[in-house]
């Protein structure tokens, strides 16, 4: 067992000793497996000799590389190759987890299947992430973030009523198929302390994209009517989640408890509002959101969004102002969080990189370097399972390693 549960041996880091080996392309499997590195584990990206997929769909690819693949080892296979696939073998015997989001059947084809693996070696932890889960009808589709906004139902809340369904504006499923996918390897991890055993893990972005959604759903199936677009604002809360342009920008304020609300009227000066029938209850302010969101105009729009943060903060109304990337980083919250690192690179140079988003007691966050160009540890990783140095160079003339 590589797991340490004894606290008078607590690694330095919580993973430290786990090995992890990522078959995964994109973002949802190398993200599982990018959490785990920073989380301590050692990790080696399997790429095909052409790389991860990632590579070649230009800059905003090698940006999912650089924000998922850091602390990576890469070593670069044919796994298609009778050599490739032993090297696989010997990767996978000496590794504690093993995480891929492949297409459908692809990994099965090649002979890695989570039946395969963990038939070989029970132990193991085996991470599947597939588009629409294994069992259903769809299970051979392939998936991707879109898809499983669409198919979710969260496309269908998302916007304007009397415009297009929108998407959210990043690849929150495959982000959020990241996380939990690693949460539940170390919930496998640590039940594999216990009893000696893996496990075999599945999800799909479709379950995580509706989880996403828990409280709408639960609303739904419990009587609630189809949620529909209504743009911004909560479809049964008022004022919540309304968006309210000021001098500069925009602000989005939630106020829609009645003790909230009746502050908030306070602190504008408009304290009769608090008795206008309109206005009197929650429902009533739902039923009335055109002329409510008038009022919130009328008494916040000639303040700066700052004027306004300040002096709803002030007295404890929830109040955001709406930022660009660029004010997002200029935030003295954000930059307190400690959550911007710079990972260096192997040639000196040092990009900046997203840390993960909580920390560990009194512990720095972890910066592991920079993401590695494709196949950059293919000779190093090669050479700690026995390869002598011409056994590398007779393995790269094959063609099976890069």
């Amino acid at each position: 067992m590589r797991i340490q549960d004894k606290e008078t041996s607590t690694p330095a880091t919580p993973l430290e000793g786990v090995r992890v080996l990522d078959l995964g392309q994109y973002i949802a499997g190398p993200g599982a497996a990018m959490v785990l590195a920073e989380l301590g584990a050692e990790v080696i990206k399997v790429e095909p000799l052409a790389g991860d997929q990632a590579r070649h769909i230009g800059s905003y690819g090698e940006s999912m590389i650089r924000a998922y693949s850091r602390g990576k080892q890469s070593i670069a296979l044919d796994l298609k190759s009778e050599a490739g696939r032993e090297i696989a073998w010997r990767l996978i015997g000496r590794s504690d987890v093993l995480i891929q989001n492949l297409r459908p059947g692809a990994v099965e084809a090649l002979g890695f299947g989570p039946a395969e693996v963990r038939g070989r070696f029970p132990a193991l932890v085996y991470l599947s992430i597939s588009g629409f889960g294994h069992h259903g009808p769809s299970s051979e589709r392939p998936g991707y973030d879109i898809a499983a906004q669409a198919e979710s139902g969260l496309m269908s809340v998302t916007g304007e009523a009397d415009r297009l369904p929108q998407k959210v504006g990043v690849p929150i499923i495959d982000a959020a198929a990241a996380h939990l996918g690693a949460q539940a390897v170390l919930a496998a991890l640590y039940g594999r302390a216990r009893t000696g055993r893996g496990e075999t893990l599945r999800t799909s972005l479709l379950e995580v994209a509706m989880h996403l959604q828990a409280t709408t759903w639960c609303d739904y199936l419990g009587g609630a009517p189809e949620p529909t677009r209504i743009g911004d604002g909560q479809p049964n809360n008022a004022p919540a989640a309304e968006v309210v342009p000021t001098r500069d920008g925009h602000i989005v304020l939630s106020a829609y408890a009645e003790d909230h609300w009746a502050r908030f009227c306070r602190v504008v000066g408009r304290e009769e509002l608090i008795a206008d029938p309109r206005f009197r209850s929650n429902a009533l302010r739902v039923q009335h959101r055109k002329e409510l969101r008038a009022v919130l105009r009328d008494c916040l729009s000639s303040m700066s969004s700052e004027e306004c943060v300040a002096l709803l903060s002030r007295n404890q109304i929830v109040v955001g102002a709406v930022r660009s990337y660029a004010q997002v980083l200029q935030s003295p919250d954000v930059r307190a969080s400690g959550m911007l690192v710079d990972a260096p690179a192997p040639d000196g140079t040092r990009h900046a990189a997203l840390a993960l988003p909580y920390t560990l007691g009194d512990a720095p966050r972890a910066a592991p370097p920079a993401a590695p160009a494709c196949g950059d540890d293919t000779d190093a990783v090669l050479a700690t399972l026995g390869f002598a140095a011409g056994e590398i160079a007779e393995l790269r003339q094959q063609g099976a390693v890069a």
